[in-house]
């Protein structure tokens, strides 16, 4: 074979080898693939655009609230919840817009706090209230004490001397029941031997100080006194001064302290 047909036949399959490996597919090697072409048409439109578009002018405008989404939709602007109208402002049966909330929470917490606010101050009214009646009805106990025990201290009888003094030494405490039990013998002897007939009645008491505990009273007494020496019996004025003391356990008022004053 002459130089000029070696070189033409190897022009040739270098031609062929290079259509090959342009061609060639994965997995296939050696063959050359082949493409097809589908030619794509448009769609044809039913009518001329210039009919289309002259008739979607003629044709009426839609209601845009007709197809409003009750619920938002996808409309970007009714994502966060209805429109908000200025303030004071709201249609006629239109529902109260949802408050946000944080803003529920904040109002939740000051109303909590106004209960309880409230209901702290009607507890402290509520106990100051007990607590200044409670104080008054305590006083008005020991001005009746008070008296009772100025009766019993002015009325004895020679006929019932030891009743007598037993009701003077039950309501009475402290250093006063002390002296008045370490002293009522003589003061037994001294009834019977003068046949002291003594009855006493209240004309005025008033308390001086007092609170639940505590109180000292002033109280007018007028008596009349028989006696071997007044058969009679003699009109007496007695102003006696009372220190008394609530007792814990019976809640009585007992007599401290008895002094004549006048």
């Amino acid at each position: 074979m002459t130089g000029a047909k070696k070189e033409v036949a190897m022009r040739a399959r270098r031609d062929h080898t290079l259509k090959v490996i342009k061609g060639a597919k994965a997995g296939a090697p050696g063959r050359a693939s082949q493409r097809r072409i589908v030619p794509r048409q448009l769609p044809r439109p039913t009518e001329p655009i210039e009919d289309l578009l002259r008739r979607l002018d003629q044709e009426p405008v839609e209601d845009p609230t007709e197809f409003e989404d009750p619920v938002g939709g996808d409309d970007p602007a009714s994502a966060d919840g209805p429109l908000e109208k200025p303030s004071g402002e709201r249609s006629e049966g239109e529902p109260a817009r949802a408050v946000p909330a944080g803003r529920r929470r904040m109002s939740i917490v000051v109303l909590v706090v106004l209960l309880a606010a409230t209901l702290t101050a009607a507890g402290v009214t509520g106990r100051r209230w007990y607590v200044d009646r409670a104080t008054e009805q305590a006083r008005q106990a020991a001005v009746a004490a008070a008296k009772q025990a100025s009766v019993n201290f002015v009325s004895v009888s020679a006929a019932s001397v030891d009743r007598d003094i037993q009701r003077i030494t039950t309501g009475a405490t402290g250093d006063f029941r002390d002296e008045f039990t370490r002293g009522q013998s003589q003061v037994r002897a001294a009834v019977v031997e003068n046949k002291v007939d003594s009855r006493g009645s209240v004309l005025r008491a008033g308390l001086v100080s007092g609170d639940r505990r505590r109180a000292v009273v002033l109280v007018a007494v007028d008596a009349t006194v028989k006696n071997v020496k007044a058969p009679e019996g003699r009109p007496s004025h007695y102003r006696i001064q009372l220190d008394l003391v609530r007792d814990n356990e019976s809640g009585l008022w007992l007599v401290s302290r008895l002094q004549f004053v006048g």
